[in-house]
């Protein structure tokens, strides 16, 4: 039985988005993976378990997940006349935000000074 499963996830950047993402593309019996970055939402529908895809997503990426609401999905409705759709600007996720951010430093000596080169 398919189901509509809408979850609450932190989504702060593209590589928030990613990482989710690919934690639960890899299950089987998903129709549609819808993310909503502003409501920080992502709504799943299919043949897969809640608690699963909870667990995937907390194992994945470290992200803490609840389950809003699990039910049916909506029936398809009738198709309505074509309506001239009003364009919202949405602002773009960052590409990285500092929960996703690791900082490696490394450094190089010189062997024949003894001066250094740090690299972040």
């Amino acid at each position: 039985m398919k189901l509509k499963t809408v979850l609450k996830v932190v989504i702060n950047c593209e590589k928030c988005k990613k990482d989710i993402l690919q934690a639960i593309t890899k299950l089987s019996g998903i129709d549609e993976i819808v993310v909503d970055a502003e409501k920080d939402s992502l709504t799943v529908v299919g043949e897969v378990d809640p608690i699963m895809l909870a667990k995937k997503i907390k194992k994945n990426t470290g992200k803490v997940v609840d389950i809003l609401s699990v039910g049916p999905p909506k029936q398809p409705q009738p198709p309505k006349p074509p309506v001239v759709p009003v364009v919202e600007k949405l602002l773009p996720l960052p590409i990285c935000c500092s929960d996703c951010q690791l900082v490696d430093i490394i450094t190089f000596s010189s062997y024949y000074n003894d001066s250094s080169c740090n690299i972040l």
